[in-house]
C-alpha cells in the first residue's frame, strides 16, 4: 500500500524528468471481455482528458462502456480537488455506490485522479469506504490495467498513490470524446504554490513534454480530420520553462500552426508568465484563436499577496490593456470570493477591476480551503452569508458585461466549429473562434465542420443564430 504525503509531493529539484513510453502486460488485453464500465469524471479540462486516456486503456482490455451504473461491472470516479464542492460530489456519489455494491457484489470499484492525492481523502475511504477496491493518483494513471488486474483478483483494498515530482508517459491509449476536436497535454504540474491551491501537490512539479512529441500528435489529430486543439497545462504559458533555454508557448504555438490544424486554443494561462512575444504570436496566426482564460483571481493586491499570486492589480491591467490589442479578443477570467481577512474595501477593488475589464465572462467560486495549503491556515472571520451576498453581487456584474459582449455580435456572422445537436430541440450546437456558445439552425451535414453562422439574438451565456451561406 502507496498512501499519499505532503512533504514529498511539495519537493521540487533540478533531477531530469523520466519520460517512457506506456506499456500493458498483453494478458490484460482480454480481460474485460464481455464487461463493461462507468466512468464519472469531476473537474477541469485536464481532468477529461485523463479519462479519455482511462478509457482508451479500458477500451484496449475490451471493456464495454455504459452510461447506466446500475449495469457496470467496474465503476471508476476521476476526482477534482480544487474545491469542497466537487469533494462533497464524489463523497456522494461513493454513497450511491456503496448500497449498489451491496446488491451486486462482484462490483469492482476505483477512485481516481486529484482527490486520491489528498492524505485527509484517502484516511477517510480507508475508514469508511472499505467497499472500494482500489485507488491510484495522478502520477500513476498508467498503473490501472495493473491495478484492474489485481482487484479482479483479490478484493481487498488497494491504495497506490505516489507522492512525487513526476515523470512524462507518452503514446498513452487514447478514446476521445470527440470526433471533432481534442485535447492535448503539453506540460504537467505546477510550481506556483498559490496559498489556496492544492495543484501542485496533486499534479507533481511542471514538467513540459518535448516539443516533437507534441507535435507529431497534432499532426496525427490534422490527419484523422480534427479542426480544433486545445493545448492544456495547469500552467499552460510557463511551456518549456523547465525544458529548453529559448523555446517557449509562443514558438510551440508557431510550430503547432504550421501543422496546418484550422484552429488552436490554449488553457489554462497565469498573468505571470504571460509574454509580449505570445501576443504577437496570436495575433500573427489566424488558425491561433483570439481567445484567452486568464485568471485573476482577486482586484485587491492585498488579497493577491496573501493568494501568493505574484503580481498585482495594476500589472494585471497593463497586461490586459495589451490583450485588447489582438483584434476581437475575447478575455476570460476566475475570481475567487471570500478569501480568508477579505474585506469589504478588497471585494469592492475586485468589483473595480471587473468594471475595468469587462471580462466576455467568468468562473466565480466562493474560497474554500484546501487541506495542507498555507491559506487553509489564515483566520477566516468573514460569514458565509456574506460570502454569498458579494458571489451574488459579483455574478450580476459578470453577466451584465457578457451579456453586453454576447449583444454586439448581433446581426454579424462568425466562424463556429458545428459540434452536433443542441440541448435546444431542432438546433445544433457549436463554438465560436472566441469561444462563445452558439445554438443555430442548420442541416445535419454542419456537424463536424466549420461554418459561418449568423447571431441572431444574445444572451448572458449563449447566442442563437442560424447557417449562412
Amino acid at each position: 500500500m502507496q498512501i499519499p504525503n505532503y512533504e514529498k509531493a511539495r519537493r521540487r529539484s533540478h533531477e531530469e524528468v523520466l519520460v517512457r513510453d506506456f506499456e500493458m502486460n498483453a494478458n490484460y488485453s482480454k480481460l474485460g471481455l464481455n464487461k463493461k464500465y462507468y466512468l464519472k469524471t469531476y473537474g477541469c479540462q485536464m481532468n477529461e482528458h485523463d479519462s479519455e486516456n482511462i478509457k482508451g486503456m479500458l477500451d484496449k482490455m475490451s471493456f464495454k462502456e455504459t452510461l447506466d451504473m446500475k449495469d457496470a461491472d467496474v465503476i471508476l470516479l476521476n476526482t477534482c480537488s480544487i474545491r469542497e464542492n466537487a469533494h462533497n460530489k464524489a463523497f456522494g456519489m461513493l454513497g450511491r455506490i456503496k448500497h449498489l455494491k451491496n446488491e451486486k457484489k462482484d462490483l469492482i470499484v476505483g477512485l481516481c485522479g486529484c482527490m486520491a492525492q489528498e492524505v485527509g481523502v484517502v484516511e477517510e475511504i480507508l475508514k469508511k469506504y472499505k467497499f472500494v477496491n482500489f485507488v491510484f493518483g495522478t502520477h500513476n494513471l498508467d498503473d490501472l490495467p495493473k491495478l484492474l488486474a489485481n482487484s479482479f483478483k483479490d478484493s481487498k483494498l488497494n491504495v497506490e498513490v505516489y507522492s512525487m515530482e513526476g515523470d512524462i508517459v507518452e503514446n498513452m491509449p487514447v478514446t476521445r470524446v470527440s470526433k471533432y476536436k481534442a485535447y492535448v497535454n503539453i506540460i504537467y504540474g505546477c510550481d506556483k504554490f498559490c496559498t489556496y491551491c492544492i495543484v501542485p501537490y496533486t499534479r507533481g512539479k511542471q514538467r513540459s513534454r518535448h516539443k516533437e512529441d507534441i507535435i507529431k500528435e497534432v499532426k496525427e489529430l490534422v490527419r484523422d480530420g480534427y479542426q480544433e486543439v486545445t493545448l492544456l497545462g495547469q500552467n499552460v504559458n510557463a511551456y518549456g520553462k523547465d525544458l529548453y533555454d529559448d523555446y517557449e508557448l509562443a514558438d510551440l504555438l508557431v510550430d503547432v500552426a504550421k501543422t496546418n490544424i484550422p484552429r488552436i486554443r490554449f488553457l489554462t494561462s497565469h498573468p505571470w508568465d504571460f509574454s509580449e512575444k505570445l501576443i504577437e504570436v496570436i495575433k500573427n496566426y489566424d488558425n491561433i484563436l483570439n481567445f484567452v482564460h486568464l485568471p485573476v483571481q482577486s482586484g485587491s493586491n492585498r488579497i493577491l499577496k496573501l493568494m501568493g499570486r505574484r503580481y498585482t492589480r495594476e500589472s494585471y491591467k497593463e497586461l490586459y490593456d495589451k490583450l485588447r490589442s489582438i483584434p476581437n479578443i475575447s478575455i476570460t477570467t476566475d475570481i475567487i470570493v471570500g478569501f480568508p481577512g477579505e474585506t469589504e474595501e478588497d471585494f469592492n477593488d475586485t468589483l473595480d477591476l471587473v468594471n475595468y475589464c469587462k471580462y466576455d465572462s467568468a468562473f466565480t467560486f466562493i474560497y474554500s480551503p484546501r487541506e495542507n495549503t498555507p491559506a487553509s491556515r489564515l483566520e477566516d472571520k468573514v460569514p458565509l452569508e456574506e460570502k454569498e451576498q458579494r458571489l451574488y453581487k459579483l455574478n450580476e456584474l459578470i453577466n451584465k458585461y457578457s451579456k453586453e459582449s454576447n449583444l454586439k455580435m448581433v446581426g454579424n456572422t462568425y466562424l463556429v466549429l458545428c459540434e452536433g445537436y443542441s440541448t435546444k430541440e431542432g438546433m445544433l450546437f457549436g463554438y465560436t473562434e472566441t469561444n462563445k456558445l452558439v445554438n443555430f439552425k442548420g442541416s445535419i451535414d454542419a456537424i463536424g465542420k466549420i461554418v459561418k453562422v449568423k447571431i441572431l439574438d444574445a444572451k448572458s451565456f449563449s447566442l442563437d443564430g442560424e447557417i449562412v451561406e
